[in-house]
């Protein structure tokens, strides 16, 4: 309920959603072309950063931090849920045009540089799943995500181009924090365009220091977080590969694993772990999921370990099965 005092703080409220940089009433998903709109790639330097920080995501990450994270202004909070909320909208149309249960998420570090084996992988398995029916969903930013979305970029395409562009990309630039990620991969892009195949990247502008990958056919850029997570989590009902990566993909495991043993969805999708000796030792939190499923105390969990992106394709593909039951 809108009291009449707090009702007087939104004076000027339709100003407001009218002056901020971002539309708050969407009608559908972005495009990279639209998250990037005014950026123009050039070869010198300064004119390229001065066009990326001038287009259509950088004004809106502009705008973001000077109202503050969380915003204490509630004009500026309820442009923010407006946007959200018609991005939410568009999304629930993607999806019903999209079957879920071919959805595969791949979750991972945004530091995987591109010149790691792990990012090659990466675009490998997800090339093939996509050629296979599967459509790829992560958080749409740099490392394992980037990755993710470039293989389904190359889907139909040979692997030897494939393999052409991960070397154009990273003789470009190997991190996201160098100059030239973004330009490279336009680069790729305008050689090698993408016109039946697709990917979803679900970004968020609480990181908006990560740019997001243009990669990404659609793109659900979110200011709220937390609704960014749950999103990307509930919509991989074909499963999830977690890569290695840090507090973020810990994060998206533990909440996954919640959904999957309460089967909050109407159903437990696999949970699979790419990188053995990562996922045992160096964050050995697999072991932990498979204790505390022989132990009984998460239920309902399908865990799998492996260093073989083909035999996680297997067992993806094994349980699309389980819907025809």
């Amino acid at each position: 309920m809108i009291t009449i005092p707090n009702f007087a703080k939104m004076d000027g409220l339709a100003e407001w959603l009218k002056a901020v940089p971002f539309d708050v009433n969407r009608s559908d998903l972005y495009s990279a072309a639209e998250i990037y709109k005014g950026y123009e790639p050039s070869e010198d330097k300064e004119l390229d950063s001065k066009s990326f920080a001038g287009c259509y995501d950088s004004l809106v990450y502009q705008h973001y931090i000077s109202q503050g994270k969380f915003a204490t202004n509630m004009n500026e909070s309820l442009a923010r849920a407006l946007h959200d909320h018609s991005i939410h909208f568009a999304l629930k149309q993607f999806t019903h045009e999209h079957n879920v249960k071919r959805c595969v998420g791949v979750m991972g570090g945004h530091n995987i540089l591109r010149s790691n084996p792990m990012f090659s992988k990466v675009v490998m398995m997800s090339k093939r799943l996509t050629e296979e029916g599967f459509y790829i969903v992560s958080g749409g930013g740099p490392g394992a995500m980037e990755a993710a979305h470039l293989g389904a970029w190359m889907a139909g395409r040979s692997q030897n181009e494939t393999e052409k562009a991960i070397k154009m990309l990273a003789d470009a630039a190997v991190s996201f924090k160098d100059d030239r990620w973004l330009s490279s991969a336009m680069s790729v892009m305008r050689l090698y365009p993408q016109h039946k195949f697709e990917s979803l990247g679900i970004p968020t502008w609480l990181y908006g220091h990560e740019p997001s990958t243009p990669f990404a056919t659609h793109i659900a850029k979110f200011f709220t977080n937390s609704i960014r997570e749950d999103v990307i989590l509930t919509i991989a009902f074909g499963g999830i590969i977690y890569t290695p990566g840090s507090a973020g993909t810990l994060q998206e495991i533990f909440q996954d694993a919640v959904q999957n043993h309460y089967v909050s969805l109407g159903i437990s999708s696999p949970m699979i772990f790419l990188g053995k000796q990562f996922w045992t030792e160096e964050v050995p939190v697999y072991s932990l999921l498979k204790h505390l499923t022989e132990s009984g105390i998460y239920k309902n969990l399908q865990l799998m370990l492996s260093d073989d992106s083909e035999e996680i394709e297997a067992v993806l593909k094994s349980f699309q099965k389980s819907f025809a039951k």
